[in-house]
């Protein structure tokens, strides 16, 4: 049973999943009102559970489908037969219209990127933003178009690739748009889903994250009872937050424990420690199985066999240190929402699943533990969000996502002590340069990068062949796209001359401006 079944104080939009790459970006666009949601795959709103869920309207996203193949994805009957408002985005709009009786046609027109509509009539959903006569800025992604109404619609908007841009039967409070409202490029676009939420379905905006903490605190010592839980930290925000929350729920009941695999950022187990146990007063266990983790890797430079060989090193030292409990009943994991959107198939297949998350499956397992995850239903920032309503320190509240294998992956080839030690080095001078400049705020994830190159370099008076550094800094809102930030020239020849100046074994510094897509935020 969800948080939002059990807590009926706050209003819930159901938001059914077709498949687009952007559909996390309506869910935030509702949350930042207040309003609460969840993403559903669409095969999986059952009648049932859906009136369970007691949404006060349902959006119906966008899909990379075709509502013209056979056995194309469709809404479950119970979204037009439940008497709420429903809001239909590009192929959500197109079933939505086959479906009520209306067609759809192939590719005639496409329209992909920044296009115009045309305001043709006024809308609950457009009132006080568009004005009728107007031209419109959105974003199109579409190859089909809705080409015939079903009984009952209006067009409200057109634009030169779609005729029926924006439709509306206010009389059932149907809606659907062949733009994405939920993109940045579509100027208004949230305001037009607060319409939606707010105007059309009554929603109250009520869902904070006060209210979410006290719901959690609750249902933790629900969950609980008088048992012992274990939440395995890695310095990171989101098992930070986890424990703080847990912690305030249920006391000493929780012990952490901390792996230092001898991978970490430099002074990072020292600050874990120092927060969680001397601050807190947190009961943590600190395991330094530095030897272990680094012996583990000695002559293995694959980067898949690496993440294994981690992830397995670290599940027999939890689960040894877990044992020093003695008669934990519980595993607590930093599960996050887009781990677990990711992890489900829209499809119902597995083929379509975009990624199995580390937190999604694996460890509970083995451990034979239930499970405690009070951040699946957030957002990074909104993860951060609680970290504030908890009064954790902003130093650890606003920290860079850190990848679980650490270092190790930053050091494409063979793992050394000796290199560790050079990387650590030049990771830190890039930090505190960055945080000079102010720019770390701005910067969604910044780190160093040890190539498994050497290069000629002069040095004074004498020739050197030492390691290339890449420094690596991207922007994103949630990690699964991103763009490289654009540094000053300036700023870059000052981090290069100090890694070059101040760490030996370094002699050649570059920059990567690759996104994501095509490569990935980490280089391994």
């Amino acid at each position: 049973m969800t948080e939002a079944q059990n807590t009926p104080s706050h209003d819930n939009i159901l938001i059914l999943d077709f498949g687009s790459q952007v559909t996390q970006l309506i869910a935030r666009r509702l949350r930042e009102s207040g309003v609460y949601c969840e993403i559903w795959p669409f095969n999986q709103a059952d009648e049932g559970r859906v009136k369970a869920f007691n949404p006060r309207g349902i959006i119906l996203s966008g899909g990379p489908r075709s509502t013209l193949e056979k056995g194309a994805p469709s809404a479950p009957d119970v979204v037009f037969e439940l008497g709420v408002p429903v809001f239909g985005i590009c192929y959500g709009q197109q079933t939505m219209v086959k479906q009520l009786g209306g067609s759809v046609e192939g590719e005639k027109s496409r329209e992909f990127g920044r296009a115009f509509v045309n305001v043709l009539e006024d809308s609950e959903i457009t009132a006080g933003i568009w004005e009728k006569g107007a031209s419109e800025q959105v974003w199109m992604s579409h190859g089909d178009h809705v080409a015939a109404l079903p009984d009952g619609f209006e067009v409200v908007a057109k634009s030169d690739g779609a005729p029926y841009a924006f439709i509306a039967d206010n009389a059932r409070k149907f809606y659907g748009v062949q733009f994405h409202p939920e993109v940045m490029h579509t100027l208004h676009g949230r305001e037009l889903l607060k319409n939606f939420t707010h105007n059309v379905c009554g929603c109250k905006g009520k869902w904070t994250m006060a209210s979410f903490r006290a719901r959690q605190i609750a249902k933790i010592r629900e969950q609980v009872g008088d048992a012992k839980v274990v939440c395995g930290l890695s310095g990171g925000v989101d098992s930070s937050v986890t424990a703080v929350l847990i912690h305030e729920a249920i006391g000493d009941q929780l012990t952490c424990i901390y792996v230092d695999t001898g991978l970490m950022r430099a002074g990072e187990s020292e600050q874990v420690v120092d927060l969680f146990h001397n601050n807190y007063n947190i009961p943590l266990i600190h395991e330094d199985a530095s030897e272990k983790f680094l012996g583990g890797l000695e002559g293995i430079s694959e980067p898949e066999i690496k993440r294994r060989l981690i992830g397995a090193m670290f599940i027999d030292v939890f689960e040894m240190c877990a044992k020093r409990v003695g008669g934990a009943k519980f595993l607590a994991q930093g599960t996050l929402y887009p781990d677990v959107i990711e992890s489900v198939s829209f499809a119902g297949g597995p083929s379509a699943t975009i990624k199995s998350h580390h937190n999604v499956g694996g460890l509970p397992d083995k451990m034979d533990m239930e499970l405690i995850e009070p951040m699946r239903e957030l957002f990074k920032d909104e993860v951060r969000a609680l970290g504030r309503e908890l009064g954790m320190p902003e130093a650890f509240i606003r920290r860079h996502p850190f990848p679980g294998p650490g270092l190790a992956i930053r050091i494409p080839g063979e793992i050394t002590q000796e290199k560790i030690e050079v990387l650590r080095k030049a990771d830190t001078i890039y930090l505190d340069e960055i945080e000079k400049a102010g720019l770390y705020d701005k910067i969604w994830q910044a780190f160093a990068v040890l190539l498994p190159v050497k290069t000629v370099g002069v040095m004074g008076d004498g020739r050197t062949y030492d390691h290339v550094c890449a420094l690596r800094a991207v922007t994103s809102t949630d990690g699964m796209t991103a763009d490289y930030y654009p540094y000053e020239h300036e700023f870059l020849g000052r981090v290069a001359t100090r890694i070059i100046n101040e760490v030996h074994g370094i002699n050649r510094v570059v920059y990567d401006i690759t996104s994501k897509p095509p490569g990935t935020i980490e280089w391994e």
